[in-house]
């Protein structure tokens, strides 16, 4: 069990080889994990009171061995005994990506030897790149506890065979290797830069014949997949129970997709490189449960003031509680959520959030200077029917770019169709405007983004 512990961790992030072929991290993993299995099914007090406990233990450790935060309390007259509840953060300011940026070294616990220390860095998907720290050995073990938690309850086993598209590239191009066997042979890990309508067709029949009992997928990656396997009336894969999405907000459109044409369920989870935030759904339910364990999540709005009420949208703002080696506390994500008061029928206690809208750079601009979410936008309509890939671009208000990449079959009537479909849905202050292009390049870490935002946009927008 160890041993498959280690390998799946590691071969599912390259990043994580060295880090947790060491004995702590086993230890972590399975300490954090044992307390997952009790502590889902606490009450909402019990959580609060572990989350106070977790929350001083932090507070009183960056004061007295982080910097930034020692600077932070003295300079609003305060001491860490001054936090007595969930709400008395507040007290604190938020951190945002520029203050961590600009003061990375400060933000490092002096108390922790320099070989505890892992640089990782941010893509940048919201705009802004950045580098931080996890604490090597051990936070990427509490992130596989808290994952391997949340895919419990689809029924995921460390022994079951899994096909991985995600933003690996298995080798180049001209070596027609697209795939490779991981952990124990059980981990068919594919490229997803190799995936194209040539080789769609050799990527299926091998996922048919390794019989894998999950897909874990970018969102992206998979709607590939699916998209082509609907067009040609090919059959779903008879062994896969479901399909786990996460690292790329799940359109409504998306879920459909691949409902659809995979047969199962579609499992989605939100968080964050940044490890402030977790959230994912459960046996019962598509809304998002987050791990009051893993942090504890803000939503604020405009103003910066939590948002009130069920269905209010807000900005994530998370404080983690696991990585004390560079803490990130009052951490603004630029992720925008709409919260709700519901009790899930799953049993569990966990705070829950009805929907992920995605990054505050994934709202068109209107002209007026309000903000449309690409979520609840119809690509399912007929007007996408010829359009092989697509992507929105938005460089000036009130003007929208969409890059079409054209199937043979794609006609002038499709651009009237497709403008027309647009423009009904994001209304009149909108202007749309179809380019074509001959491909959607992805990012580096092999995703694809619907919506390239080049305009500023800040939670006092919406």
């Amino acid at each position: 069990m160890k041993a498959d512990v280690l390998k799946w961790a590691s071969r599912a992030n390259p990043l994580t080889v060295k880090a947790l072929s060491l004995v702590p991290s086993y230890r972590t993993y399975r300490e954090t994990y044992a307390l997952l299995q009790q502590s889902q099914w606490w009450s909402r007090e019990e959580l609060m009171a572990y989350q106070i406990r977790t929350l001083s233990r932090l507070l009183n450790h960056a004061y007295e061995n982080v910097p930034y935060y020692r600077r932070v309390f003295q300079e609003r007259n305060l001491v860490p005994g001054d936090i007595q509840t969930l709400d008395d953060l507040t007290l604190l300011p938020f951190l945002t990506k520029e203050i961590v940026q600009a003061n990375l070294p400060d933000l490092k616990a002096r108390n922790y030897p320099e070989s505890a220390f892992e640089y990782v860095r941010t893509s940048g998907s919201t705009g802004i790149p950045m580098g931080f720290y996890y604490e090597k050995g051990t936070s990427r073990a509490h992130e596989w506890a808290f994952m391997k938690t949340q895919w419990d309850r689809v029924g995921y086993r460390f022994t079951d065979r899994c096909v991985v598209l995600r933003g690996h590239v298995v080798d180049a191009a001209s070596s027609g290797v697209y795939w490779k066997r991981a952990l124990f042979g059980r981990w068919l890990i594919m490229s997803s830069h190799h995936m194209t309508e040539e080789t769609i067709p050799a990527y299926i029949d091998r996922i048919r014949k390794f019989r894998p009992r999950f897909i874990h997928a970018y969102p992206s990656t998979a709607v590939i997949l699916a998209r082509y396997m609907l067009e040609h009336e090919i059959e779903p894969f008879p062994t896969v129970k479901a399909v786990l999405c996460g690292s790329e907000n799940l359109y409504p459109w998306q879920r459909n997709l691949l409902t659809e044409t995979f047969g199962c369920r579609v499992f989605s989870w939100y968080g964050n490189s940044e490890q402030t935030v977790l959230a994912g759904e459960c046996e019962e339910s598509s809304r998002y449960h987050i791990f009051p364990e893993y942090g504890i999540v803000e939503l604020i709005g405009r103003d910066g003031r939590p948002v009130e009420g069920p269905g209010a949208m807000g900005e994530v703002v998370a404080t983690n509680l696991t990585n004390f080696v560079c803490p990130l506390i009052r951490y603004r994500t630029m992720d925008v959520a709409v919260a709700s008061e519901n009790r899930c029928s799953c049993g569990r206690a966990y705070p829950l959030l009805e929907k992920v809208e995605g990054r505050l750079q994934e709202f068109i601009v209107t002209r007026s200077g309000h903000l449309i979410s690409v979520t609840p936008i119809n690509y399912e309509s007929g007007a996408f029917e010829n359009i092989r890939q697509f992507q929105m671009y938005q460089e000036e208000v009130g003007e929208l770019i969409m890059k079409v990449v054209r199937k043979p079959t794609y006609t002038e009537e499709d651009t009237r169709q497709l403008t027309k479909e647009l423009q009904w849905q994001l209304g009149d202050e909108v202007n749309v405007h179809v380019h074509f292009v001959d491909e959607i390049p992805r990012t580096m870490g092999g995703k694809f983004r619907y919506l390239i935002q080049k305009l500023p946009i800040s939670i006092g927008d919406l």
